[in-house]
């Protein structure tokens, strides 16, 4: 039988977990067996870089923290060698660089995840790791602000290359073709 301090250690890593499942807006959880200790350094590195918290957890005390947490459906996959990716600020970081890595490595392989405390399937979690980081999405909401100012201010620029709003007008005018008279209607033979 475990001692006190033993058991103490465990409830103290079970509510670490059960309180980083509960802040983090999302979380993978993967089996890392197989990778070497390069791969893994690697893949630690640019998680890290990307503000996503890795840590390789024991499956019964993960399984306890899910409970605590919510996320029972997460329970089924806790089997084998496990390691918990959170994230408290990115939705797709950790989806993006974890399944970029699954498929570069056959035995790492993502489980499970969630998101916003619910668990997701794996369509979702695919689908997550195929969006753009933060500042691309930034850089393209920011470039669609822009388009309608840089169109105006090229037409802007347009008229002034002309000479002005009334060489414009002269020469929109010069340019009309000028209107026909109407003709005149034949008689309408009876």
């Amino acid at each position: 039988m475990p001692s006190q301090s033993v058991l103490e250690q465990k409830k103290a890593i079970v509510a670490e977990l059960s309180e980083r499942l509960k802040s983090s807006i999302t979380g993978l959880v993967v089996s890392y067996e197989g990778i070497n200790t390069e791969d893994d350094t690697k893949l630690r590195k640019e998680l890290r870089e990307n503000n996503v918290k890795y840590t390789v957890v024991k499956n019964t005390l993960l399984s306890r923290a899910c409970e605590d947490a919510g996320l029972e459906d997460i329970k089924p996959v806790l089997e084998g060698t496990t390691a918990l990716a959170t994230s408290d600020s990115e939705y797709a970081a950790a989806a993006r660089i974890l399944c970029g890595y699954a498929k570069n490595h056959d035995n790492f392989k993502v489980k499970s995840g969630y998101l916003d405390g619910a668990v997701i399937d794996m369509d979702t979690i695919i689908a997550l790791s195929k969006l753009p980081t933060r500042e691309v999405l930034l850089a393209n909401v920011l470039g669609a602000f822009q388009a309608p100012i840089a169109a105006f201010a090229r037409a802007m620029q347009a008229i002034v290359d002309e000479g002005g709003v009334e060489a414009c007008l002269n020469k929109a005018a010069a340019e009309a073709p000028a209107e026909e008279a109407p003709a005149e209607e034949a008689p309408a033979a009876e």
